[in-house]
């Protein structure tokens, strides 16, 4: 029977150099990547609204299409259940979707000069303009 000798020494756990080199490694992918998840969130958030005007607007569409051509005075009628039970919107609990920064969409009519409803959202500052992160998002953007 071979008995361990007593001069080896069995290895428990990691050296503090060691830890220190994951710490470092770590900390080097995270300054990599976290600033991508959060430019892509923010990306996801936006493509988000985009799609929520996007369904309005359809939904819009249909109501106008119904009703010979004329659009609502407001976004309620699209989750107001008419005499079937019928709504132009799915909607949760029967309430309008808020954007993603839990605003209420903005509706603006057909107006004169504008003939085409519009919907939009002040984005994450919730104010009109802004740029970037807060740039409003809007049915008659371009892109």
């Amino acid at each position: 029977m071979h008995m361990p000798s007593p001069t080896r020494h069995s290895r428990r756990g990691f050296t503090l150099a060691e830890m220190m080199v994951v710490i470092v490694i770590i900390g080097l992918l995270g300054t990599l990547v976290v600033p991508n998840v959060i430019k892509r969130f923010a990306q996801a958030t936006r493509t988000t609204a985009k799609a929520d005007i996007s369904a309005m607007m359809s939904a819009l569409d249909e109501y106008a299409i119904n009703n010979g051509g004329k659009y609502p005075d407001s976004l309620e009628v699209l989750v107001t259940p008419d005499e079937n039970g019928h709504t132009y919107l799915k909607a949760k609990a029967g309430q309008l979707p808020r954007d993603p920064w839990k605003n209420e969409y903005i509706y603006e009519p057909p107006q004169t000069g504008q003939p085409m409803p519009r919907i939009l959202s002040y984005a994450k500052d919730g104010q009109p303009g802004g740029e970037g992160e807060n740039r409003d998002i809007a049915s008659d953007d371009e892109n």
